[in-house]
């Protein structure tokens, strides 16, 4: 299958790593000159964070047999369209190419960068990664909250301005909660086979409602936090035209959408964090 490594790539999770880019640099309006190279590393760095951590995860789920009984879409490993091995080669690649590019932000900006980089690395590593990985523990979601959220988007505003403001760390907030979402629909779709397997992620340890009702929230809480936003840059209202996207997905969750139902829901809450960022990102920059 020519498509495989895309499809281990996982795109409906790449949002995540492109919207908090977006935000941050855009908070970074106002306080300086954009410096337009950097915003480009600070992208390449994030995807390829991303897709490393995907890859990981493929690897690491596939060798220990999580899995076999999927209900998702198709695992590289699991599936046997890639070797263990293969897998944990495209893994290292993705990683290698974030630090070449966060390589050069540390040269430009200072080598707290890299670390910060590292540190992600590591992180997106262990999610299901090393001998106790705290993603089977149910902190997946505080790892993309705090990496995906707060991280990449106060790491964005700091490579353009070389200081973290309170005004990023607060558009941190939406970004983060919509990536989690995106976690949060996996999980919920993966709540059988998991605890069968013996991944006690969030989704298995709160169960089905509660899992459903957190979804709900984070997707609300991203949208009632653009009028505190809007307080210091006004056209960061812009972000709640995307607000008709959430119908769909909210619609599925409260509806009890299970196994392979959900599939639609993860691409339309990616499709919502993309554009909602994107509106983000577009009023703050006008406002700045």
């Amino acid at each position: 299958m020519r498509n495989r490594w895309v499809l281990g790539a996982r795109p409906r999770t790449l949002p995540a790593a492109v919207v908090p880019v977006l935000v941050g640099t855009a908070a970074a309006v106002g306080g300086g000159g954009i410096v337009w190279w950097r915003f480009l590393a600070a992208l390449v760095v994030a995807l390829a964070i991303q897709i490393a951590t995907n890859y990981v995860n493929d690897y690491a789920d596939g060798v220990r047999g999580t899995d076999d009984r999927r209900v998702g879409p198709v695992r590289l490993v699991a599936s046997g369209l890639a070797t263990a091995s293969e897998v944990k080669l495209a893994a290292g690649t993705a990683a290698l190419v974030a630090a070449i590019a966060g390589l050069a932000l540390a040269v430009a900006v200072g080598p707290e960068v890299l670390l910060v980089g590292l540190a992600s690395l590591a992180a997106g590593y262990f999610y299901t990664g090393g001998p106790k990985p705290y993603g089977y523990l149910g902190f997946g979601e505080v790892f993309v909250f705090v990496f995906f959220g707060v991280v990449a988007t106060v790491g964005s505003e700091y490579v353009q301005l070389g200081r973290v403001t309170g005004f990023a760390l607060g558009a941190s907030v939406p970004v983060g909660l919509l990536a989690t979402a995106l976690l949060v629909v996996n999980n919920l779709r993966d709540i059988p086979t998991d605890a069968r397997s013996g991944k006690r992620t969030l989704a298995v340890r709160l169960g089905d409602g509660a899992t459903r009702a957190l979804y709900v929230s984070m997707v609300a809480g991203a949208f009632v936090l653009v009028p505190l936003l809007a307080l210091r840059r006004p056209w960061a209202l812009v972000a709640l035209l995307a607000l008709p996207l959430a119908g769909r997905p909210l619609q599925r969750i409260a509806g009890g959408a299970t196994g392979m139902a959900l599939i639609p829901v993860l691409g339309d809450t990616g499709r919502l964090q993309l554009i909602f960022g994107a509106l983000l990102a577009l009023g703050l920059a006008v406002s700045g």
